[in-house]
């Protein structure tokens, strides 16, 4: 598999459909935050119906693996993912 870039904006929207699913909420009722800091590494706040959650990095890694087989037809665990900062793009998932 060539390497595939995950935008900012698909790991939000990833994270939404996972939160929904797991909150039984339609994805527009999830708000995303994606974070990182040298304590807590890669991680996010969500919001639903006025409570917040904290996401660890393997919350954003399950997102994203059912992101690529839910919406890119590909096999999630022949993939490797790793989360970066870009400068320029916020948040990136690199796929290898």
């Amino acid at each position: 598999m060539e390497k595939l870039i995950i935008p900012e904006q698909d790991i939000i929207n990833a994270l939404c459909v996972l939160v929904s699913r797991k909150e039984r909420v339609e994805p527009e009722d999830v708000e995303v935050e994606l974070l990182y800091d040298d304590v807590n590494g890669y991680h996010a706040e969500a919001f639903v119906n006025g409570s917040r959650q904290n996401l660890q990095t393997y919350h954003l890694i399950e997102a994203l693996r059912s992101w690529l087989k839910d919406y890119l037809n590909i096999d999630p665990f022949a993939a490797g993912i790793q989360l970066q900062i870009d400068d320029e793009q916020g948040m990136i998932a690199v796929i290898h």
